[in-house]
């Protein structure tokens, strides 16, 4: 079993910053492909950004060069920095952690990207 916790969701205007934080807990975090997931309202939940137990990561084309997705191993701790936010970025942010073919989910914290 994998549990995971996010936190650092709140409210920004266009043009500012964020960092999403999510601990992970129950397994070997090494080992795990994680990844952060968005659901806008009204929308079908997308993925944002991947990260491998490796350091590959991958993005979604609309948050490419602006999102950045990490890792604290010491920490089992996967982070979310984004920056230069757009309202398109509003969204319910969710963790997710790959172990051994199974997914496990966060709870999900608000984004909400607004003057």
């Amino acid at each position: 079993q994998v549990q995971l916790v996010e936190s650092g969701g709140g409210l920004v205007q266009p043009g500012g910053s964020l960092r999403l934080s999510c601990a992970a807990s129950g397994s070997s975090f090494s080992m795990y492909v994680m990844a952060w997931y968005r659901r806008a309202p009204g929308k079908q939940r997308e993925p944002v950004a991947t990260i491998t137990s490796s350091g590959i990561t991958n993005y979604a084309d609309s948050v490419k060069g602006r999102f950045t997705i990490s890792t604290n191993n010491a920490k089992d701790t996967v982070y979310l920095q984004m920056n230069s936010l757009k309202p398109e970025d509003t969204a319910v942010y969710y963790c997710k952690a790959l172990f051994r073919f199974v997914d496990y989910w966060g709870q999900g914290t608000q984004v909400t990207v607004s003057s």
